[in-house]
């Protein structure tokens, strides 16, 4: 018997579970390759049906605490087209990759602690996700749609887990992702226990997140006093700016420059104050998918992305880690033999990337805002939280400070700090069930940089408790 096996024989006796979660078998993750540590809880991957021919890949963690009485929470990392799996092993999963590639380490500051965790690689064609016709081209309902089928083929086969509190998590693009689904949820004949969604560094506005980063841009230091005269010169009129959708070229040549200093001189885009990995010249290239958890800027030209030659002259391969972010362990990790086979992959899938150009190049964005989805749910009295770490470019918080104020709820906290380990962990304001609240110092993975107050965070949420 594996020291999983008896591990989980230990928590079935237990927890008194060991008949009712025995229909699980085939999917249980019983060993992995690169574990010296014997975890306390249990986990499953394998495969959710989505909508006909298409299966999604799913890893399910057991909370450490009370697995039948702790919610579920659903976890989605965005792009569109990249993997929650990297949410899973670099951020708020049970353990890690070390660096070299083959062995694991605890994360002490897992969100299983205290939840049992879905981690869904969405949408098809995404990681070990695929569909029968490996058609993947989709958009932002299909994929709601489908990730929505895939709940319910996992409450299926877990049917224990029906009762517990259910929330749902995105990140970056699953700014889109997150709600467009809670809402198939709240108003769906499903029956699941849906109490809530959280968006962390989410894109929620097009319009708005680009016109706040060229403020933030600037009151961060990145734009020198000429380049802010010009901008306010040319496209703004009796002080109303448009850093947008300008239609005047001067403003547009302006406001290239200005994204140009941000994703393209050599500054880590999702973590300001952090090193570019691999130095400036990592991002002296663009590809499909570099801009890791950033969706396409396609209203400009200048910042579509093309695969064009790096400073070398050569243009880099379709599977090069994204510029800045270094996935490399994670991706050695997961593409050995003896972990998809500990993993239930098929051997006849492709190697697992961080992020898909196939299914990035392919997506159609539906919703410029999700303003409306969002008034929705909080008319349905369904719990919200919008945080965002404050060091981050790609979906910044002033973007999003403004998408909540936007939405027209009355205040019912003043904006005020919140503790983590005795010590200032950002701010916050709430407007009855909705949140909104920073991360200091952090930057767009929250989890991952700034774990500890993440998991204090994660646990006022779920527990509706003050910050």
């Amino acid at each position: 018997m594996t020291s999983m096996s008896f591990v989980s024989l230990v928590v079935c006796f237990l927890t008194g579970s060991c008949l009712t979660w025995a229909n699980y078998a085939p999917d249980e993750v019983t060993e992995l390759p690169g574990m010296s540590f014997k975890p306390n809880y249990r986990q499953w991957s394998g495969y959710l049906k989505a909508s006909p021919g298409k299966f999604l890949h799913y890893w399910f963690v057991t909370s450490q605490r009370d697995p039948l009485k702790d919610p579920v929470v659903l976890w989605l990392n965005g792009g569109p087209g990249c993997s929650s799996l990297d949410g899973f092993l670099s951020e708020n999963g049970p353990f890690h990759v070390n660096d070299n590639g083959a062995t694991l380490y605890e994360n002490n500051f897992s969100w299983n602690r205290i939840a049992n965790v879905l981690y869904l690689e969405s949408p098809a064609g995404v990681g070990y996700s695929y569909s029968d016709d490996q058609k993947y081209k989709t958009d932002d309902d299909q994929v709601a749609d489908d990730n929505y089928l895939a709940l319910q083929s996992f409450f299926a086969k877990f049917p224990n887990f029906t009762q517990n509190e259910f929330f749902i998590i995105g990140e970056s693009y699953g700014g889109i992702y997150a709600p467009t689904l809670s809402q198939r949820v709240a108003t769906g004949t499903a029956k699941i226990n849906f109490k809530g969604f959280a968006v962390g560094n989410g894109l929620s506005s097009y319009a708005l997140n680009d016109q706040s980063l060229i403020y933030f841009g600037y009151y961060h230091g990145l734009f020198g006093e000429q380049l802010w005269t010009d901008l306010n010169t040319n496209c703004c009129d009796k002080g109303s700016c448009n850093f947008f959708n300008n239609s005047k070229e001067a403003c547009k040549t302006l406001l290239s420059q200005a994204f140009s200093i941000v994703y393209d001189s050599g500054l880590n885009e999702y973590a300001l104050y952090m090193d570019c990995e691999g130095g400036v010249g990592a991002r002296a290239y663009k590809r499909s998918m570099s801009h890791l958890f950033r969706n396409y800027r396609k209203h400009w030209d200048t910042f579509q992305l093309l695969k064009v030659p790096s400073v070398t002259g050569q243009t880099p391969s379709v599977g090069a880690v994204p510029p800045c972010i270094n996935s490399t362990a994670q991706m050695n990790w997961l593409n050995r033999g003896d972990v998809r086979k500990a993993l239930h992959i098929p051997d006849t899938l492709p190697p697992w990337d961080i992020c898909s150009d196939v299914v990035g190049g392919q997506y159609t964005n539906i919703y410029p805002t999700v303003k409306d989805v969002y008034l929705k749910l909080l008319s349905l009295g369904v719990r919200a939280l919008v945080y965002n770490g404050d060091t981050d470019m790609a979906c910044n918080f002033l973007g999003d400070k403004w998408f909540v104020e936007q939405l027209n709820q009355k205040t019912t906290t003043k904006y005020q700090s919140w503790i983590s380990d005795d010590q200032i962990a950002g701010f916050y304001e709430q407007y009855g069930n909705l949140t909104l609240l920073t991360v200091k110092g952090a930057g767009h993975m929250v989890p991952q940089w700034a774990p500890g107050p993440a998991l204090d965070m994660f646990q006022s949420f779920l527990s509706n408790k003050p910050y």
